[in-house]
């Protein structure tokens, strides 16, 4: 059977997943009057919740007696350690744009791994019945993209489409008949080489493990392209590391193959299919897994190195263990040192002492993404504020930069511009109108610039702007760069809040916390409207007396707390603070609970 394998990449939110699922509808992956989750490839809870693809994923549909594997990709920069390892997969890719908006900086990203991998991408202009649509626009765009990323003529000369990934529709024309994705699928036929794989069919069998995973019955799991040759059920195999040492010998003990959504189980594998295989106990990611004749390992695609760092520790508040099951520190860092393994982007470091452990990565949203499945899991965590990490090049400090791409209400351009290019050490790099009385505007901003910005952004756009960023290289130091302005509200009791207190307290600044919750000395339960630090009580309840008086007995009516998202929460805290994550609460907290500890740490610091 012939074969194609195609990556779907794009900008967050220009219509991947939606696109993929009127692919795997209009091909017949699913039964007429079958029930269809909409963005049915985004099967992660977390993924449904905030919309995004985290995780890379494959499906396969039959298209006039070709098989074509799909692998959708996620669009954020923060989980690109997925996107490079599922590009060396596959032999074409489609790439997504926005008709509106055009090419934005993740899809900068990804087309670049992309074109230096050689593959010749088919374009997409996608949601052009959008009002404010300029699809002729957006593809002169993809044109400047990709001569500005070095395209070669092959990979210039870009066939494209126009679609609705909603309506289920692409077209050679934009005033086509509209009818379906035939044209979308026939394209991929036509323009995609077959594996080159398909004619080392008789060599010895080798692929390379792109992804791992877990399943309760299997073990481990290993999915990747076949490179040469075949695999049986029951052959015995073995694992080269990415230098070519042999890692381990195993049985193969199930081959799994994509059809449709679900994987199916196949006794035999052919050279250039995309297919997961059972029975290692050590082979990884980036290993080769291939006949016992061969000696050489196929070569794996480097990494990008990670940029920010965060320390996991145990929970050590008067809280601990009211909530989560899992609270020794032994125990996360087996979590961790298993996502560590699954996810080559992350890179997990034990500190001095063994209570705490420094997790590298890509973005605070990555890190976010963790800690929240880890929450979910039943872990308890402390954890500290993200710490960007510098590298030493000809004898200088460097510093992760990335490139900002902002879209703004005219109104507030003036604001915005102020805080990237003032306190925050950016560089504007260009301005211009985007659509009716908005402005884009693209700046290269220290990756420490950026820690807690997102939520003082929308605040300053009143939450209409929107703000993509991605890694763009490694500058000089810039200098130091301010923090927090504000200090804190720190509990100096223990016991459960009291609203009088509370609302005594309100004209201090702004309370994360409400009436009858619990709280612990050296909690931070509020923003001071100043900038220092300061010890409150809010257990003070009112004192009675006999005499009855207008107004004494007025109910008491607080403002209502601010409550933080864990990424807000995460990048709010200053470096003398922790965050305390459970399975039901998210609390900010002082690094050392004891003001006189505090205070001892402040003069030693």
């Amino acid at each position: 059977m012939e074969l194609r394998n195609i990556a779907i990449i794009a900008h967050v939110d220009h219509g991947k997943t939606t696109l993929v699922d009127e692919l795997l509808k209009q091909s017949g992956a699913f039964r007429v009057g079958e029930a269809v989750a909409e963005r049915a490839m985004d099967s992660n809870d977390l993924e449904r919740e905030r919309g995004i693809t985290i995780l890379a994923k494959c499906t396969s549909v039959l298209w006039r007696g070709t098989r074509i594997n799909i692998v959708d990709t996620p669009g954020h920069a923060d989980f690109g350690g997925e996107v490079e390892r599922i590009l060396s997969m596959v032999d074409g890719v489609v790439l997504l744009v926005d008709a509106a908006e055009g090419p934005m900086p993740q899809t900068k990203f990804v087309t670049s791994k992309a074109l230096a991998l050689g593959l010749r991408p088919i374009v997409v202009l996608n949601k052009v019945d959008k009002p404010d649509a300029e699809p002729d626009r957006a593809l002169n765009e993809v044109f400047d993209l990709f001569a500005a990323l070095d395209a070669d003529e092959d990979q210039l000369d870009f066939p494209h489409l126009y679609a609705s990934g909603r309506s289920g529709w692409a077209d050679a024309e934009l005033d086509g008949p509209r009818k379906g994705l035939s044209a979308l699928f026939d394209l991929i036929v036509h323009h995609v080489p077959r594996p080159r794989q398909q004619k080392r069919d008789g060599e010895d069998f080798r692929m390379l493990a792109t992804t791992l995973g877990a399943d309760p019955y299997l073990g481990r799991i290993l999915t990747g392209r076949v490179e040469s040759g075949r695999l049986k059920v029951g052959a015995t195999v073995q694992a080269l590391s990415r230098v070519g040492q042999k890692v381990e010998q195993f049985r193969v003990t199930k081959i799994l193959a994509y059809r449709g959504l679900a994987q199916q189980s196949v006794d035999e594998v052919l050279a250039g299919d995309i297919v997961s295989i059972a029975g290692m106990t050590k082979a990884t990611v980036a290993d080769t897994i291939c006949a016992l004749a061969v000696e050489d390992a196929i070569p794996a695609q480097p990494i990008d190195p990670p940029t920010i760092s965060v320390t996991f520790g145990i929970n050590d508040s008067p809280l601990a263990g009211r909530d989560g099951k899992k609270v020794q520190s032994r125990v996360i860092r087996e979590r961790l040192m298993k996502e560590a393994e699954t996810n080559v982007a992350i890179r997990v470091k034990d500190t001095p002492g063994g209570e705490a452990f420094e997790v590298s990565g890509r973005g605070e949203l990555q890190m976010g993404v963790l800690i929240e499945n880890m929450r979910r899991e039943g872990f308890e965590l402390s954890i500290s504020r993200p710490q960007v990490i510098f590298r030493e090049i000809d004898g200088e400090r460097h510093e992760p930069v990335e490139e900002v791409t902002i879209d703004v209400d005219d109104d507030y351009t003036g604001a915005v511009i102020e805080k990237l290019t003032g306190p925050r050490k950016g560089d504007m790099t260009e301005m211009k109108p985007a659509g009716t009385g908005k402005t884009r505007i693209v700046a290269l901003i220290p990756s420490r610039g950026l820690i807690g910005y997102h939520g003082e952004f929308l605040t300053d756009t009143r939450g209409t702007g929107v703000l993509n960023r991605v890694f763009h290289s490694w500058q000089p130091y810039k200098g130091p760069i301010q923090g927090r302005r504000q200090g804190v509200l720190i509990s100096m009791e223990d016991g459960v809040s009291v609203a009088y207190a509370l609302w005594g307290l309100e004209e201090r600044g702004r309370l994360f916390i409400g009436a009858q919750e619990q709280v612990y000395e050296g909690m931070v339960i509020g923003e001071h409207s100043r900038d220092n630090d300061l010890d409150v009580n809010p257990l003070k309840g009112k004192k009675l007396t006999n005499v009855r008086a207008s107004g004494t007995d007025e109910a008491v009516r607080l403002t209502t707390p601010i409550t933080m998202s864990l990424e807000q929460a995460i990048a709010y805290i200053d470096d003398d603070e922790l965050v305390e994550v459970t399975p039901n609460a998210i609390r900010l907290r002082k690094r050392f609970l004891d003001p006189h500890e505090r205070k001892r740490a402040a003069r030693a610091g």
